[in-house]
C-alpha cells in the first residue's frame, strides 16, 4: 500500500453529462465501420479532450477508434495496461436528444421520470437501489436511454487519466486508452489495431454494480435455419403446398417452453433464442442466438435446435432445410485463467477504493471477450450502469467516482508488483 492515502478529485459526472447528449447509436444493418458516422462525433470530442490533457498521440482513426497513451512515471519495467470502453449505445432504444437529470441525495423509493410519468424506476424492480441511499442518481427524462452503457466507462477512464496526468508523483507504468465503436452490435474490435495499441493486458470498464469484477462471459454462436417450402397457386394448393412461413412457425412453437430461453434462465444457464423471422411462402429463415458458458453447452443447444427442425420437417416431406452456425465470441475465462494476476490486481484495486470486491460472470459478452482471444487478456470492471438498453437506465455519481479510483489504484498496483 502507499505510505499516504490519495486525495481524489473528480469531474466524472460533468463528463458523463457532456457525453450522453451526443447520439452514438450503432446500426446492425450497416456494413461500415463505424456502423454510424455520428459515433465519430463523440470520438472527436474525446480525442480533443485527451490532447488538451497533454496526451500528444491521442487521435481518432478512420474506423472510429480513439487511441491515447499516458506515459510512465516510473523507471521500473511495468506491463503496459490498457483501459477500454465503447462509445456506441444500443440500437434497442433511441439515444437521440438525451436529457439527463440528477436525483440528488436519493432517499429511497421509486423514481418517476419527468417527461413520461409512465416510466418509473421502481424500487421493488431495481434491488440495486437499496445500496444507493444518499447517492446522486443520474437518469434520463424517460423518453430515451441514458447511454451510461458505456459512456459511464468513458467518463471514468477520462477522469482517471486527468487525475494521473495532474499527479505525476503517482508511480505507474505506461497506460493505454482505447475507445471503440459498435460494441453493442458485436463488432467493437473488428478494426482495432493491437500492434498500434501496444498493450500487454487490458480492462473494459463496462460492468454493472459497484465492486464487481467479471472474468467470465457467455460463449456465443449465431444460427440460421433456412426453410425451402413448396409454392403453388393457393386456389389449387390442396395436397401440394408446403408453406415455409408455417414451417418456421412450427419450429419456433416446438422450442422448450419452461427452459433454455432468456426469460426462463439465470446464473450459469444458457439459452437458445430466436431473434428474427423473415420470408414468404416458398422460403423463410429464422435467426437464433445461442449462449452458454461452455462449448459443450453450445453444441447441446445447437443439436437440440436441429433435432426440433428435423422433427418438424417430417410433416413436410417435399420441403428442405439448411442450418448454418457461425461462432460469435467465446468465454474469456479460458484466457483470463492463464493470467490470474489481471483479476487479483483488480480485486486489490477495488478494495483500495473502499469497496467489497465481487467476482462474477456476465450473461453476455464485452469487447474484452474478443480482445482476450486476440491476445490481449481483458477482464471487465464495474462502471456502475444499471437497466441499460432501456429508458429506465440509471447510474450513481458515487459509483462512477469509485470506478475512476479503481482505475488509478490498478495502475499503481501494476507498478508496485512489477
Amino acid at each position: 500500500m502507499l505510505a499516504s492515502p490519495i486525495t481524489f478529485t473528480h469531474d466524472v459526472t460533468e463528463r458523463l453529462l457532456r457525453y450522453v447528449v451526443i447520439d452514438t447509436q450503432s446500426d446492425p444493418a450497416s456494413p461500415t465501420c463505424p456502423s454510424t458516422e455520428k459515433q465519430k462525433n463523440l470520438g472527436r470530442l474525446l480525442a480533443s479532450e485527451l490532447q488538451a490533457m497533454g496526451l500528444a498521440d491521442a487521435h481518432l482513426d478512420e474506423h472510429g477508434y480513439v487511441y491515447a497513451t499516458i506515459p510512465a512515471t516510473t523507471e521500473k519495467k511495468v506491463p503496459v495496461i490498457c483501459f477500454c470502453s465503447h462509445m456506441d449505445t444500443s440500437p434497442d432504444c433511441t439515444g437521440a436528444n438525451v436529457k439527463p437529470q440528477i436525483v440528488k441525495n436519493y432517499r429511497g423509493g421509486d423514481i418517476v421520470l419527468p417527461a413520461d410519468p409512465t416510466q418509473v424506476i421502481r424500487f421493488a424492480d431495481h434491488p440495486a437501489l437499496a445500496g444507493q441511499i444518499g447517492h446522486d442518481i443520474i437518469t434520463t427524462d424517460g423518453t430515451t436511454l441514458l447511454g451510461a452503457d458505456n459512456k459511464a466507462g468513458l467518463a471514468e477512464i477520462m477522469d482517471a487519466a486527468r487525475f494521473l496526468i495532474q499527479n505525476p508523483h503517482i508511480k505507474h507504468g505506461t497506460i493505454k486508452i482505447l475507445f471503440t465503436p459498435d460494441e453493442e452490435i458485436g463488432r467493437g474490435v473488428d478494426k482495432v489495431d493491437l500492434k498500434k495499441l501496444g498493450a500487454d493486458f487490458a480492462y473494459t470498464m463496462d460492468g454493472e454494480s459497484a465492486g464487481h469484477i467479471e472474468d467470465e462471459t457467455f460463449s456465443a454462436d449465431g444460427a440460421t435455419v433456412t426453410i425451402e417450402g413448396v409454392s403453388t397457386h393457393p386456389g389449387f394448393a390442396k395436397g401440394k403446398m408446403e408453406h415455409a412461413i408455417k414451417i418456421a412457425a412450427a419450429i419456433i412453437d416446438r422450442l422448450p417452453k419452461d427452459t433454455c430461453s432468456p426469460e426462463t434462465t439465470e446464473g450459469k444457464e444458457g439459452f437458445l433464442h430466436p431473434i428474427g423471422i423473415s420470408g414468404a411462402l416458398e422460403k423463410a429463415a429464422i435467426g437464433f442466438i445461442v449462449r452458454d458458458f461452455t462449448g459443450e453447452g453450445l453444441q447441446q443447444k445447437e443439436a437440440l435446435l436441429e433435432d426440433i427442425v428435423k422433427d418438424v420437417m417430417k410433416d413436410y416431406p417435399r420441403s428442405t432445410y439448411r442450418m448454418e452456425v457461425k461462432p460469435q465470441y467465446r468465454n474469456m475465462k479460458q484466457v483470463i485463467d492463464r493470467h490470474p494476476e489481471t483479476v487479483e490486481y483488480a480485486i486489490e484495486a477495488i478494495k483500495r477504493a473502499g469497496l467489497t470486491p465481487v467476482r462474477s460472470s456476465i450473461r453476455g459478452g464485452t469487447d474484452g471477450s474478443r480482445l482476450s482471444f486476440m491476445g490481449l487478456p481483458c477482464p471487465n470492471i464495474f462502471a456502475g450502469e444499471h437497466a441499460f438498453h432501456s429508458r429506465l437506465e440509471w447510474v450513481s455519481r458515487q459509483d462512477m467516482e469509485k470506478a475512476a479510483e479503481t482505475i488509478v489504484h490498478l495502475a499503481i498496483i501494476w507498478e508496485e508488483r512489477a
